[in-house]
């Protein structure tokens, strides 16, 4: 569920999943770094949270269908590896550029749960989220340092989103400039 996520032995993860055999020596716990601290271990998620929120994180579509919006399977498997975020922010919490913009880039977290959106061919509003998304702060603070991917605790790759979601803001502002 992603709420026991902390520092531990200096790499964020979760608490459940490791082990104290995992560790040599004596075992370091802190909080999740660069987060203001609510008490013993618990960080402050509000702005991470505000940050999910802003990429509108549910499927948006101009009317009610009359039946069911299907996917075919190869629709659907261009959602693997996206949707398994648990928002556990060990991603985020473990990125440099987070740490220094967290106030206004969104983060690896909250960009994975935004390219989720645009890949799901059920979704009407790609244009616009990539738009939202193409910001010098919001988007492109990402400078690839990949803290995300080895820390995320269910083996997601954020930055191979966050990308494809600069490739995707490119293509569109060549797009419009014609």
């Amino acid at each position: 569920c992603g709420s026991c996520s902390m520092n531990i032995d200096g790499l964020n993860t979760l608490a459940c999943t490791k082990g104290m055999d995992e560790i040599d020596g004596a075992i370091k716990i802190y909080p999740l770094p660069h987060m203001a601290v609510v008490k013993d271990l618990v960080p402050d998620l509000t702005i991470f949270y505000e940050q999910h929120a802003a990429i509108q994180p549910w499927l948006r579509a101009e009317a009610d269908p009359e039946k069911e919006r299907l996917q075919s399977p190869a629709q659907r498997a261009k959602l693997d590896g996206l949707y398994e975020c648990i928002l556990c922010a060990c991603c985020s919490t473990a990125c440099p550029s987070y740490w220094w913009n967290a106030d206004r880039f969104l983060g690896p977290a909250a960009l994975l749960q935004a390219f989720r959106w645009v890949q799901d061919s059920r979704d009407e509003a790609t244009e616009d989220r990539v738009s939202y998304l193409d910001d010098v702060f919001r988007l492109y603070r990402c400078h690839t340092i990949m803290n995300c991917t080895q820390v995320c605790p269910k083996s997601l790759s954020p930055a191979k989103a966050i990308a494809e979601l600069k490739n995707m803001a490119i293509a569109q502002d060549e797009a419009e400039a014609r």
